[in-house]
């Protein structure tokens, strides 16, 4: 089948690394499930058994992908109580007071987008108890922290746990847990016990849910940035039974513990899923490490302490036991993803990439938040992706920053245009549901360095390190697929190449982001979004 979509802006792309400027087709032709046109519209025959589509001027981008994403989590995140707009903890109150009354007979409430910073930093289960007998379970925004009022705290067993290596269970004088669990502790005692709480028919229906807004977002692939047994079980289970209508690539990830026999183990558990899993659009194709925590949380491993702290936060994986497994993942030739949000961090992980990794595997780096000019250029230098989300950057949540690491450090923060001059592959992801999945203020933020949050705002954050459209929807794009070994298939408007694309009205400007709309998503030559019967 051939379809023919004249009349529109058709995204030419850009190589690799991105350039700073791009031009439009205004034709492109799908013959099945692949392109095999993009030119102009005058030199096009249209076959007489061709579907022809007018664009109306409307633009055209290659389906964007997701280059890091934890889609159950994201799924089950849009049944949690959001609390992204409440600026202090009273409105919070509000907001969960509000949804219990209103929800009287669930079991449990969960909620989600906790900025740590409008409670001052402090999260202690008495701000919560008095709200509701059930057990409330609070999500950082950066899911690096959960905050639990007391009935959570027991019904999860945190007042026997110990703490585990590289996570705190926060204490009172007593010994008591006073509210707040972080890092390695939200990840491997509470993640798994709220996973429990769901039905088999829970997660379907949230991976369901998931999937829908995927597509309605313009999205025709991700990358899942954390996969473990439970999740990659129910999304095989998904796909057997149902059609997924985009391309997923999964990171499995390794907790780190003192065993490392047990870390290998976890190795060699992705190894042995890429050898059964060998569908592009549905595979394993690396690990994903998580070297230090968040700034916001002060727990990102900092080159220097944070302010008003004396001593350092160590990153979470020794040095040794890093280098170790990276070489164990290098040498079976998977990728590693490594989670370094603070300069030490980064630092640490591509010394160890630079040791054990091999030239053109495509390691990747997970958010730099934090970055020396030094290390920005050695990303380029040893073609580590820079694997960011612009959407952290966003001025609405850069505001604690300052107080915590003070303003000399803020001047390298998200330091973008520094890993492309450095000639870094540059790939975009959300880290949904740590944000919206949403493309456009990603793009927003990567290109404005203005709030798509706040969009009434002025403020920025480090406009110095922004970069144009043509780079920033080549990295949420081409540079994505790169960063998973997809670019020969995929995330270029090319001849050849699967016909996975977006429409979007739009006037493709980096001001006017906020206010494009997707109208269809097209994976594989199908139709599978359309705003207008949605």
């Amino acid at each position: 089948m051939t379809t023919v979509f004249r009349n529109g802006r058709i995204f030419v792309p850009s190589s690799m690394p991105a350039q700073e400027s791009h031009n439009f087709a205004d034709a492109m032709i799908i013959t099945d499930d692949r392109i095999s046109y993009v030119g102009a519209q005058d030199q096009v025959d249209v076959p007489a058994d061709a579907t022809v589509v007018d664009l109306d001027n409307r633009v055209v981008v290659p389906g964007f992908i997701d280059a890091h994403v934890h889609i159950l989590h994201y799924g089950h995140s849009l049944q949690k109580v959001d609390l992204i707009e409440c600026a202090s903890l009273e409105e919070i109150r509000a907001k969960i007071k509000a949804y219990a009354e209103a929800n009287p007979s669930v079991p449990h409430i969960f909620c989600r987008g906790w900025i740590q910073a409008t409670t001052k930093g402090v999260a202690l289960a008495s701000m919560l108890d008095d709200l509701d007998p059930r057990p409330i379970y609070i999500d950082a925004f950066d899911l690096h922290s959960m905050w639990c009022n007391s009935a959570a705290l027991k019904a999860m067993g945190a007042d026997t746990a110990p703490d585990l290596p590289g996570g705190c269970i926060h204490r009172d004088e007593h010994g008591r847990p006073s509210g707040l669990l972080d890092e390695s502790v939200v990840m491997n005692m509470a993640w798994p016990y709220v996973e429990s709480l769901h039905s088999k028919a829970d997660k379907l229906a949230a991976l369901d849910e998931a999937i829908r807004a995927y597509s309605a977002a313009g999205y025709t692939g991700v990358v899942d940035m954390a996969m473990d047994e439970p999740t990659w079980e129910i999304l095989s289970e998904y796909r057997r039974d149902r059609s997924i209508p985009f391309h997923v690539a999964a990171h499995w990830l390794v907790p780190y513990t003192e065993d490392q026999e047990a870390n290998f183990k976890y190795v060699d558990r992705a190894i042995e899923l890429r050898s059964q899993f060998t569908e592009p659009d549905f595979c394993v194709v690396g690990i994903k490490l998580i070297c230090d925590g968040v700034v916001d949380g002060c727990t990102a491993a900092l080159l220097q302490p944070y302010i008003g702290k004396e001593s350092l936060v160590e990153p979470i994986w020794p040095e040794h036991q890093l280098r170790e497994v990276v070489q164990r993942a290098d040498s079976a030739g998977l990728q590693c993803a490594i989670h370094a949000i603070g300069d030490r961090a980064v630092h640490q992980a591509i010394n160890v990439l630079s040791q054990v990794g091999t030239p053109g595997r495509r390691h990747r780096i997970e958010h730099l938040e934090l970055t020396t000019s030094e290390d920005a250029k050695r990303l380029g230098e040893l073609g580590i992706t820079a694997s960011v989300q612009p959407v952290h950057s966003d001025p609405a949540l850069f505001k604690a920053w300052h107080d915590l690491v003070g303003p000399d450090r803020c001047q390298r923060a998200f330091a973008y245009k520094d890993f492309l001059d450095g000639g870094a592959p540059l790939a975009f992801g959300t880290d949904a549901p740590t944000a919206r999945n949403l493309p456009f203020p990603n793009l927003y933020n990567a290109t404005t360095r203005r709030s798509a949050l706040e969009p009434e705002s002025t403020d920025t954050v480090n406009t110095q390190y922004k970069v144009t459209l043509a780079q920033a929807a080549t990295a949420a794009t081409t540079g994505a697929a790169y960063a998973r070994f997809a670019e020969s298939w995929t995330g270029k408007l090319q001849s050849g190449l699967a016909a996975d694309f977006v429409v979007v009205d739009t006037q493709w400007s980096a001001e006017k982001l906020l206010e494009a709309k997707v109208c269809q998503t097209w994976y594989k030559g199908k139709k599978v979004f359309d705003s207008s019967q949605s």
